[in-house]
């Protein structure tokens, strides 16, 4: 090969070799490299009962993800799991409770979980399949209450609002079946599990059910209960986090979808008064 054909092939060289460099060069501020300025995603556990806090959260699922949040909703069919999961860092937060609730088990166990936002409130009411007037309850009636400490309190004060029992002075949101001072039809009450409350209305004359659990089972409280909590009861539904993550930015953004104006219209249009909004 003489010179001048080297020379020229060098050159060719060259040439494709700064070709290839320009076609691989990084892209620069202002390019078109897709991606680059796409926010993070952040994922939110957050552990609830299914009806309605699950149905609820889900509902503001497309809201938070507009705000880089990915709500990975966790349903838990025992409630008594919820606070022990968010508390050991299973769950960034939970939506099921309310705050005698809150309380006792911060109490009891000498932790932090603190609220982030109140919800809705669910009334506690009475049903049964062969009774439809409190008043008609025989003596001796099986009646069946939740057997936590809270709810089985709140249980108690609703049947001694009913007439069935009187509980002594002062006993309160604690009252235990040792505090009824009254019991004139000598009702039996048995103390099971909240969940299972629904599964014994065919064994039992009447039975004190949460809501939640109620609508699971397809029944509400305005419709197929013989008494009902007032609707200013204290119980409100609440958002609880960590004590350490109150100030936690996405989880505050996560409050503040749970009492928009779309979350009141939600739960008024979906569950007939069984479920009312508490902001």
């Amino acid at each position: 090969m003489n010179l001048r054909k080297h020379l020229t092939l060098i050159g060719i060289i060259l040439v494709l070799a700064l070709s290839l460099a320009a076609c691989t060069s990084p892209a620069q501020p202002g390019g078109d490299d897709d991606g680059a300025d796409a926010p993070e995603t952040v994922t939110l556990k957050v552990g609830a009962t299914t009806t309605p806090h699950a149905e609820i959260l889900t509902f503001i699922k497309p809201e938070l993800t507009a705000e880089g949040i990915d709500l990975d909703v966790q349903e838990f069919s025992d409630y008594a799991q919820l606070n022990p999961a968010l508390d050991s860092g299973e769950l960034d937060a939970n939506y099921f409770q309310h705050i005698p609730y809150l309380d006792s088990y911060n109490e009891g166990t000498g932790s932090d979980l603190v609220v982030m936002a109140g919800v809705h409130i669910e009334p506690l009411a009475i049903y049964s399949e062969t009774i439809t007037d409190i008043g008609a309850i025989q003596e001796g009636a099986v009646v069946a209450i939740p057997n936590d400490a809270t709810n089985g309190g709140r249980a108690l004060l609703l049947l001694e609002k009913a007439g069935l029992i009187t509980l002594t002075d002062g006993a309160g949101l604690e009252a235990t079946i040792l505090d009824i001072s009254d019991n004139p039809k000598n009702i039996d009450i048995m103390e099971l599990e909240a969940a299972s409350l629904p599964r014994t209305l065919g064994e039992v004359d009447v039975a004190v059910i949460n809501t939640n659990y109620a609508l699971e089972a397809n029944l509400n409280p305005r419709e197929d209960a013989i008494f009902i909590e007032d609707k200013d009861s204290p119980y409100v539904n609440v958002l609880v986090v960590r004590a350490e993550d109150k100030d936690n930015e996405d989880l505050q953004k996560l409050a503040q979808a749970l009492n928009t104006e779309a979350v009141r219209n939600f739960i008024n249009e979906n569950y007939g008064g069984a479920v009312v909004p508490a902001f």
